[in-house]
């Protein structure tokens, strides 16, 4: 794998991590509020960092 694809793939999972940090700090009422159930956190974290 090439150094490039290994960094873009680093900060790819950098950015689903915080995401998912991000998402999962605000209460099931906010979630609710935006249409996001708490199972569907990594997913969405995983499509927002394409």
């Amino acid at each position: 794998m090439s150094f490039h694809k290994t960094l873009t793939r680093i900060r790819r999972w950098i950015a689903v991590q915080k995401t998912i940090h991000e998402l999962e700090s605000l209460d099931d009422r906010e979630l609710d509020d935006l249409g996001i159930g708490r199972w569907n956190i990594p997913e969405l974290a995983r499509r927002s960092a394409r």
